[in-house]
């Protein structure tokens, strides 16, 4: 089975009438052969998204005053107050989180990465769907059976311990901006070419109601008020994609430790070494490899630390294949492998950082 990592989010429950809430990263080998700069430490961020305005069922009340006199004695009279309350408005947003997936013809539960956030402003629930009918593609992917899970060991990947999806069951039920990360489980079709595109799209909708911006649904919103479909027309997806490629590339990422006083512990002033690990599988070659990993927060780079196979690379940009760049934010060590085949065997690259 093949297998892959990302940074993924908590899973929230929210109902209508109140809330409640049950609220690493894992490096697994196979990944897009051209993508390590991206790929070796894909920090994905959360997506932020802000709700649309005042919360659902908010009373807005208003009372006027007037002031006048009467032979000299000022009197002040009050209106009626007039009260409106905050229809609901129903939005979500569904953001991809994985990069283009390699995949090899017959593989089995490869996963892409989404996050689903309600982007209106009242609890609602969503349901959602897998849909791998793209006309523009050159297969469509399998639905794997289960194929939506919500991470629910927050494990990275998928896992004995992430819940699978089951429609109606257990709709994910989110407070305005909240997030939610889903997996999406697809198996791949035999007898495909290599360079093969298929694309998988994740679909969430507002279990209240969807359809034309502006359509107002009676009642139906939280605390009963009047639901109105938002700009996004309370449903929204977004396509991943996956690529059949004759190469892949298997890596995984190790640390040791050497503190000031010749043991293993992570204390400041213990030196950091990271070794990146690399063996090219398939037939063919992985070409342009470049090695890209961001120096940690609270570290501080060794230099003259970066090595290719043992040998030693210099910091500077003068053209050997290795490089500290601090330019970048954060620093960041960057080592092009260069053009690797299956026949080249294990790539290590290292270097050490000083925990501050």
């Amino acid at each position: 089975m093949a297998s892959r990592f990302y940074l993924l989010q908590s899973y929230g429950e929210r109902r209508n009438e109140g809330a409640r809430m049950d609220q690493t990263m894992k490096l697994k080998p196979v990944l897009p052969v051209l993508s390590l700069v991206s790929a070796l430490f894909l920090g994905v961020a959360p997506s932020t998204a802000n709700a649309e305005g005042t919360i659902a069922g908010t009373d807005i009340s208003n009372t006027a005053s007037v002031t006048f006199d009467v032979e000299g004695t000022t009197l002040t009279q009050s209106s009626n107050t007039v009260t409106i309350t905050v229809d609901e408005t129903l939005d979500v947003a569904v953001v991809l989180q994985s990069p283009q997936i390699a995949v090899a013809p017959a593989d089995t539960d490869r996963v892409l990465v989404f996050t689903v956030t309600n982007t209106g402003n009242g609890v609602e629930d969503y349901t959602l769907t897998v849909d791998n009918t793209d006309a523009t593609d050159d297969f469509d992917p399998v639905a794997a059976t289960p194929s939506i899970y919500f991470d629910s060991d927050n494990s990275g990947d998928l896992s004995p311990g992430d819940e699978p999806y089951v429609p109606g069951t257990n709709d994910p039920s989110l407070n305005p901006d909240e997030t939610i990360t889903v997996l999406v489980a697809n198996d791949i079709p035999a007898g495909l070419n290599n360079g093969d595109i298929g694309r998988s799209s994740l679909v969430a909708t507002a279990n209240t109601g969807s359809g034309a911006p502006g359509t107002v649904i009676a009642g139906a919103g939280t605390n009963s008020v009047d639901a109105v479909v938002g700009s996004s027309g309370a449903t929204a997806s977004v396509a991943g994609e996956y690529v059949v490629s004759d190469v892949a590339i298997d890596f995984q990422k190790s640390a040791t430790i050497l503190d000031p006083f010749g043991g293993d512990q992570p204390v400041p002033g213990a030196t950091i070494t990271y070794r990146i690990t690399l063996e090219v599988t398939g037939t063919g070659t992985a070409t342009g490899l470049v090695v890209t990993d961001p120096i940690p927060a609270n570290t501080t780079f060794v230099a003259g630390s970066i090595t290719l196979n043992g040998i030693g690379l210099s910091d500077q940009d003068d053209g050997d294949a290795g490089r500290y760049n601090d330019a970048a934010t954060p620093a960041e060590v960057i080592v092009v492998v260069g053009d690797i085949a299956a026949a080249d065997g294990l790539q290590a690259v290292e270097f050490a950082v000083l925990i501050d």
